[in-house]
């Protein structure tokens, strides 16, 4: 069962070949036996996902599941679930029980899902490998030496391993296509304001995104179809309607303009990893696509406005974080300015205290022109240079990561880190969205394809990810630790 897909599972459990009972107690009893090897999870809801699944069984014999009703997946540990521990990777709120559910969570519980628990990430979601979570670093079902990538590596990783069919993550710069690259799964970010920020964990509220991460685009499409939609409790949720996202699917992709940006295959960008990539953009000729040359000039000021943005962002977000409240309090504190600050300093790690630190430079009298502003004047050129790009291709398509999965302790140098996310964060910057499929492999390690659409367009890149994924399996090949922990 750890080999299949959510819509595989789904027909399972319809057909009555499956009980979700069965179906929830294979996956439990998976990650019980393999888990401490890769340390996916920081919580497991084992009693709570039993009971779920007995309410989804009931459900199905009384005539009342939906597509999705007894179909088992994780939560990102930033997602505010009722009744769980919700730490966001960090000391800070290590004995935080959420007293709610966010709206995401809210949607899945209301379509018949049973969450497993709470995977592993970077703390406050601030990395890129996963890493500088306070629970410990999270490995790679590929190769366990290697990364599985941040800030949604424990999703990722749970699903490569075969914990989970799916999970859910979330993006503010690449945070669900990397690690979906890195370990060889399909990671979609819908675009800003498609699914309700309302109970996520904030990092950079005007960048943040949850998605989900499942093997294939088809198994994507149904989660989208769950969690996207307007939420009046979330003032940067889009009132949109929302399509079937598993309609279009099978559309042909002839005539299709696909777009590589130049800027995607320079300096820094691994070989082997290009090589798969263009290969799989000759997959899409052969399927009636054309592709030409487009440029998005300023891509190289990517990185640099979105560490201004972010940490000023995180900076103000995270302040709230003071001992007082919630979260962690430091022992017998001699005053309110000792509670504050050893609170805080106990709290945080070192990579979350890096970003509050510039967040709070960059918005000080004296710098607050000199460098926030002057990052969303970047900001918009970015965007305007997507639109421009759409006007005459459909789809940009691109690595999702200049390399494979690195090594443990590979990148010491922040900036070195920072760098790992230079094809995926003005996606963010831009809002529009993004996906990652399984492309090939680079090093023994794997390669995704990211593609990119326009606002809105989440229908278009899920057809043209499906459609890929029919003409190759890149995307049905597992890990050694998925079978040899069968």
């Amino acid at each position: 069962m750890h080999d299949k897909t959510v819509t595989q599972l789904a027909a399972a459990l319809k057909s009555g070949e499956l009980s979700s009972r069965e179906l929830t107690s294979h996956f439990l009893q998976r990650i019980e036996k393999a888990d401490g090897s890769l340390n996916s999870f920081i919580t497991v809801t084992a009693e709570q996902a039993m009971s779920q699944a007995a309410a989804a069984d009931k459900a199905r014999a009384d005539g009342k599941a939906g597509k999705l009703t007894g179909i088992p997946l994780a939560l990102k540990d930033i997602f505010c679930t009722q009744d769980v521990k919700t730490s966001c990777g960090s000391k800070m709120l290590d004995n935080f029980i959420a007293p709610y559910n966010a709206t995401v969570v809210e949607k899945l519980r209301a379509a018949g899902t049973i969450s497993l628990g709470k995977t592993n990430m970077d703390e406050f979601a601030m990395g890129s490998s996963n890493e500088n979570s306070h629970y410990g670093a999270v490995k790679n079902p590929w190769d366990l030496s290697a990364v599985p990538g941040g800030s949604s590596g424990g999703s990722a990783a749970a699903v490569a391993a075969g914990f989970v069919p799916a999970a859910m993550g979330t993006d503010t710069g690449g945070s669900i296509r990397q690690p979906a690259a890195f370990c060889g799964i399909t990671g979609l970010k819908p675009t800003y304001g498609r699914v309700s920020r309302y109970g996520i964990i904030a990092y950079a509220s005007s960048l943040d995104q949850a998605g989900p991460m499942a093997r294939t685009a088809e198994d994507c499409a149904l989660l989208l179809n769950v969690i996207a939609g307007h939420d009046v409790r979330d003032s940067t949720s889009v009132a949109r309607g929302v399509p079937d996202y598993t309609e279009t699917l099978n559309a042909p992709l002839s005539g299709l303009k696909i777009g590589l940006p130049k800027e995607y295959f320079g300096d820094g960008l691994d070989p082997e990893v290009e090589k798969a990539v263009r290969e799989a953009v000759k997959v899409y000729e052969s399927l009636g696509a054309t592709v030409r040359e487009v440029s998005l000039p300023h891509t190289h000021y990517a990185i640099p406005a979105y560490y201004v943005i972010a940490p000023a962002e995180a900076s103000s977000n995270l302040s709230r974080y003071d001992g007082v409240r919630f979260g962690h309090r430091c022992d017998s504190p001699l005053d309110l300015q000792d509670l504050y600050t050893r609170s805080r300093a106990e709290g945080f790690g070192e990579e979350v205290k890096r970003r509050i630190l510039i967040g709070t430079h960059t918005l000080s009298e004296g710098f607050f022109d000199a460098y926030y502003t002057k990052a969303q004047k970047v900001r918009r050129l970015i965007r305007q240079d997507f639109l421009d790009a759409f006007e005459d291709v459909d789809v940009l398509m691109g690595p999702a990561s200049p390399t494979p999965a690195f090594d443990l302790g590979a990148k010491k140098d922040p900036v070195s880190m920072y760098l790992q996310d230079i094809y995926t964060i003005a996606v963010n910057l831009a809002g529009i969205p993004g996906i990652s499929v399984p492309a090939g492999f680079a090093g023994g390690r794997p390669v995704g394809l990211q593609i990119l659409g326009t606002h809105f367009a989440e229908a278009q890149l899920l057809n043209v990810a499906h459609q890929f994924q029919q003409a190759t399996d890149w995307h049905t090949q597992l890990p050694a630790f998925a079978e040899e922990n069968a």
